[in-house]
């Protein structure tokens, strides 16, 4: 039982995963010391992913045990390295789903690392650099290299900054990528939870129109009054459904349920295009939802370390 473990030894405290129970309990470490171009941050907060609770249940298969969850961290510079030049102590910054890279490839080169091709260091369950397991952001510290940590602005509350850092930059980065930061254009939103939330906040940044699907009524008030999206459909409802035909340049499905893709698809104007960033257990759709409209179907994870910059600015 891991109420039953050893809470272990070292200078770091985290909440760590002991088994595929996924419970957390108290868990000491040691973090790597601070090379040259590293940086060490004092975690104020960290956001919950359901990621987090996969990982800590080994729904992936590769779990690595004791494990500490937690990748959208927020923080403080406390230590820096002697090559560091972007930050200094007392700097708000904040950590993301991976901690490093190889820095060299074609990805890497042109700043989406977390597409790396020898494969982006993840912030836990991962190999660091120095042959120890990477733990995440449910500690008290994190030592990081200064290329993947990111500075936030010092007039904004650490604790919302901490979500954009894997949910934010989740929906940002596609949105960015297929340009849907075009003042008056459409977007429709499947899904309304943490990535759901971002998408419609982005959404009216970029000045879009906002709509969002659901198949439950009870998100209408949320989606509408506190979110700000602009419509809210009842997506089991054919004749709201049908209203809306063609009537979308952009979609982005966060759901990860099984769900109907054709009924949506035939939403979009013509070379519109649906960006699926959640992951249900599969995905079918008629070739023609796409062919006679010109249609893009893509698919998107977290993103590089500029678009997170940029994520975190804006």
């Amino acid at each position: 039982m891991a109420s039953e473990t050893s809470i272990g030894e070292g200078k770091c405290l985290g909440w760590a995963a002991r088994d595929p129970a996924g419970f957390l309990s108290p868990y000491k470490f040691d973090r790597r010391n601070i090379g040259s171009d590293d940086i060490s941050v004092r975690i104020t907060h960290c956001g919950v992913c359901y990621g987090d609770v996969l990982w800590a249940r080994n729904a992936h298969g590769n779990a690595k045990y004791p494990m500490v969850p937690g990748h959208e961290i927020a923080g403080i510079v406390q230590e820096v390295g002697a090559n560091v030049k972007r930050f200094k102590v007392g700097d708000h910054v904040g950590v993301g789903t991976y901690v490093n890279s190889c820095q060299k490839c074609d990805s890497c080169n042109i700043f989406l690392e977390v597409q790396c091709l020898k494969g982006a260091n993840r912030t836990y369950n991962s190999i660091d650099v120095d042959g120890t397991v990477t733990q995440g952001g449910f500690s008290r510290f994190i030592v990081v290299h200064q290329r993947y940590t990111f500075k936030i602005p010092d007039n904004y509350p650490l604790e919302l900054a901490a979500p954009l850092l894997c949910a934010g930059i989740t929906v940002y980065s596609p949105m960015k990528r297929h340009n849907m930061n075009q003042p008056g254009k459409s977007l429709g939103l499947i899904g309304l939870g943490g990535l759901g939330l971002m998408a419609v906040k982005f959404g009216k940044a970029f000045g879009l129109k906002v709509t969002v699907f659901s198949t439950s009524m009870s998100k209408k008030e949320e989606a509408l009054g506190l979110f700000g999206a602009d419509e809210f459909v009842l997506s089991s409802d054919e004749q709201q459904m049908k209203a809306l035909a063609k009537s979308l340049d952009f979609i982005i499905d966060t759901a990860t349920g099984d769900h109907p893709f054709d009924p949506y698809l035939n939403l979009l104007k013509v070379a519109g295009v649906y960006v699926l960033v959640g992951a249900p257990n599969e995905i079918k759709f008629s070739p023609i939802s796409l062919l006679l409209g010109m249609r893009t179907m893509a698919g998107s994870g977290t993103g590089g370390t500029k678009d997170t910059q940029e994520d975190e600015n804006l």
